[in-house]
């Protein structure tokens, strides 16, 4: 009898505390997702990106939800190091570290928080055209490899009311530090400027195809799309306007483990696509260091079943570029 009970209570809290997952900034490592190219020969770039989300709208499908949770919020650190092996190739190291990551429920029960390194990606990148002069325009393609660091399994334990014994649920994806699988990432980048304007213009294509983790979990494959339109004042300060698709694909999970594993989210609330404007503003100093503000204003959101929507995204980072030869450092975008 009381092993019935015990049963009974675990399945009326993994039932009680089903926070469909949150979706929020969820599809892609990369933060501060700016148009990159290709750096000189020899030349090193150090970059540092830091990354605020924050939302507590909730959608089913287009339309307003009721809340489910509090707020959904998360601080990340992103940095990358590159360098220019030739005029057309360079290779990168990057990684990320949350801050915090943070889902707070409408019960205690619901709230759950995480910190701690994310994923190691290596990505090298490729020049397949290279114009130069007042028609300057560059198109670069790369393919990089995802490899997780941080904890993709950490659980939160939750006590029994009738024996006392404590059990422990694996937390959301939404807040762990990774999703625990390797990864393919996809990227191409064009750059060039419109003729008879000052104006420059670039377009960004990322894919992300997810593999599965140890838990027998595979996140929705990413897709983005962006467009950048921007000008240059007093040689400096350039303001830039992106206009960016997001499709994220549903979540999968091995049928078998949906027999004998209690899950504090809801698989089939997963997937979306999404419409952002992006404002970013930066400023570049002595040709060599550069800082920038981005914010990611959604205008249109069609998510799957009911989710937290995306609502405050805000990027600031900065960018150091040199060479070890004398003579040619500079910035190269």
């Amino acid at each position: 009898m009381i092993r019935f009970l015990i049963i009974i209570s675990l399945i009326f809290s993994s039932t009680a505390s089903f926070p469909q997952c949150c979706a929020v900034g969820g599809g892609s490592p990369i933060a501060g997702d700016a148009a990159i190219g290709v750096l000189k020969e020899k030349q090193f770039e150090i970059s540092a990106n830091y990354q605020y989300i924050s939302s507590n709208k909730f959608l089913t499908e287009t339309e307003p939800a009721e809340n489910f949770l509090d707020n959904f919020s998360s601080k990340y650190l992103y940095t990358r190091l590159a360098y220019g092996l030739s005029e057309r190739l360079t290779i990168s190291v990057e990684t990320g570290y949350w801050i915090d990551k943070t889902q707070i429920g409408l019960s205690e029960r619901d709230t759950y928080s995480s910190k701690g390194i994310g994923d190691l990606i290596l990505f090298p990148r490729y020049s397949i055209i290279q114009a130069k002069g007042t028609n300057y325009n560059e198109l670069t393609v790369g393919m990089g490899f995802k490899i997780p660091l941080g904890s993709y399994n950490d659980s939160m334990g939750y006590v029994e009311p009738f024996s006392g014994a404590t059990f422990y649920t694996t937390k959301p994806l939404a807040v762990q530090a990774t999703s625990g699988a390797y990864d393919l990432l996809f990227n191409m980048f064009y750059t060039g400027r419109i003729p008879g304007t000052l104006l420059s213009i670039s377009a960004n294509a990322l894919h992300i195809m997810k593999g599965w983790n140890p838990l027998s979990e595979k996140l929705g494959n990413y897709t983005s799309l962006g467009l950048f339109v921007g000008q240059t004042f007093y040689n400096n300060l350039n303001f830039t306007l992106q206009f960016k698709g997001e499709w994220i694909g549903k979540m999968e999970i091995n049928p078998d483990m949906m027999m004998v594993r209690f899950f504090s989210y809801d698989p089939e609330a997963t997937g979306s696509r999404k419409f952002f404007v992006a404002p970013q503003l930066s400023y570049v100093f002595a040709d060599k260091l550069s800082v920038f503000l981005q914010s990611e204003i959604p205008v249109y959101q069609n998510v799957n079943k009911t989710q937290i929507a995306s609502q405050t995204q805000v990027t600031a980072g900065l960018t150091y570029r040199f060479s070890i030869t004398p003579g040619s450092s500079g910035s190269d975008q």
